[in-house]
């Protein structure tokens, strides 16, 4: 049972049905997901959540109606990881990892898409499509597949070959568009038009799909034994996934299943591609789009959706915005690696290396609680650190060779 009621627009309050409609008629606003949160206080407890599936799908009763059954590849309860080594090297208290790599394709893109297509095929379309950096592409590959539908993913034509393998290997249409990412959401918009019974994930099912990205809150606070962190980073691309993280912690605290308060959170963006960061910065009210220009493709949308809200969110609850060159991702992808043995992708180096820099910056408080989300897996992207992440020395098969390698890389005393 969902108590999901109907469309909101985000910017007049109009509602609408739960229909296949992404802007609002009146204002042209961008639509989210209302619930009836009275009626399921007392229904949505911690009981009835912990009896359910180990997946995202424990949270169904705030979630999209997905009609008959969801379509579910296992997609969340992921580990929350506590990270004492790393935590020492940044020089915090407390810190943990939500380590989305465990999810089925990889990346937490499987929370959004598990939501999409659900309520896709409840509305009764018929093919999966979306515009993606990549990890999306994958997710809406691997789950039409799962339930026989025939799949269209667009992607820029550059991403590293990983993650176009990952996505071709389901068997779907992958289009490589020779431009940003930019560009293939604005072709996006024009096949809605031209297809409607392709499920667009992100465009035309848009208000569905973002809904899967609160589970992150549901289950960190399930995970912390139902409180609240104090402060969670969180990687910005479109920034969708930071306000809907928001609306999960507050959905939580609205039905009374968390103690404590609502945490502060942060953003975390590649300097590259930073066009949120730059307008927190400089007190901007409106978020100016940038041509994309970094290693972390996972995140180079450089005009956000979901901008505006993530700088609301930010000055309104006290938080910051990181960013990071692309020398600081690579190295804190080894750091995060090398002392909590992750291995994430880009994104990942991002959320470290901003967490780090809003610590010595002093705007997070090393004494409090801190969560990072780790979105996606290293294997996605290995292009960025393959020219480095090597074998120590080559050697020949003998066992004077392997002592001297070992001696030269102090593993061993000289004799």
């Amino acid at each position: 049972m969902s108590f999901a009621i109907g469309l909101l627009c985000r910017e007049c309050g109009q509602t609408y049905p739960t229909e296949a409609r992404y802007s609002c008629e009146f204002c042209f606003g961008p639509l989210e997901v209302a619930y009836d949160l009275e009626a399921a206080k007392g229904v949505v407890t911690r009981e009835s959540i912990e009896a359910g599936p180990n997946s995202i799908w424990r949270y169904g009763a705030l979630l999209p109606d997905p009609g008959v059954e969801p379509v579910d590849l296992g997609a969340g309860w992921t580990p929350l990881r506590r990270a004492t080594r790393l935590a020492e090297v940044l020089g915090v208290k407390e810190l943990w990892l939500k380590d989305d790599t465990r999810n089925p394709t990889g990346s937490f893109k499987d929370r959004v898409v598990s939501c999409a297509l659900s309520s896709a095929r409840r509305l009764g379309f018929t093919t999966a499509a979306c515009a993606s950096t990549g990890n999306l592409a994958t997710s809406v590959a691997a789950h039409a597949a799962f339930i026989g539908w025939p799949s269209v993913t667009i992607i820029p034509s550059d991403l590293e070959k990983s993650k176009i393998a990952m996505t071709a290997i389901f068997g779907g249409t992958v289009l490589g568009v020779e431009g940003s990412y930019d560009d293939v959401n604005r072709l996006c918009v024009e096949l809605v038009a031209e297809h409607p019974d392709w499920a667009f994930a992100n465009v035309n099912l848009r208000p569905y799909y973002a809904e899967g990205s609160k589970t992150l809150a549901f289950e960190i606070c399930e995970q912390l034994n139902w409180s609240m962190p104090d402060q969670v980073v969180v990687p910005l691309a479109s920034g969708s996934q930071f306000t809907k993280i928001a609306k999960g912690f507050r959905q939580f605290m609205e039905l009374g299943l968390v103690s404590g308060d609502e945490p502060v959170l942060f953003g975390a963006q590649a300097t590259g591609c930073s066009p949120i960061a730059t307008a927190y910065a400089t007190g901007a009210e409106v978020v100016t789009p940038q041509k994309p220009n970094t290693i972390a493709r996972s995140l180079a949308i450089g005009n956000p959706a979901d901008g505006p809200y993530v700088l609301d969110e930010v000055r309104a609850h006290g938080g910051d915005i990181g960013s990071v060159s692309d020398e600081e991702v690579l190295e804190c992808i080894g750091l995060l690696a090398q002392t909590e043995g992750v291995f994430a992708e880009t994104a990942g180096g991002v959320t470290i290396a901003s967490l780090r820099q809003m610590v010595r910056r002093g705007t997070i408080d090393p004494n409090k609680s801190i969560v990072a989300i780790i979105s996606g897996h290293g294997l996605k992207t290995l292009d960025a650190i393959a020219d480095t992440a090597t074998v120590t020395a080559t050697i020949t098969p003998s066992l004077a060779s392997a002592e001297a390698a070992l001696r030269a890389n102090e593993l061993v005393s000289a004799q």
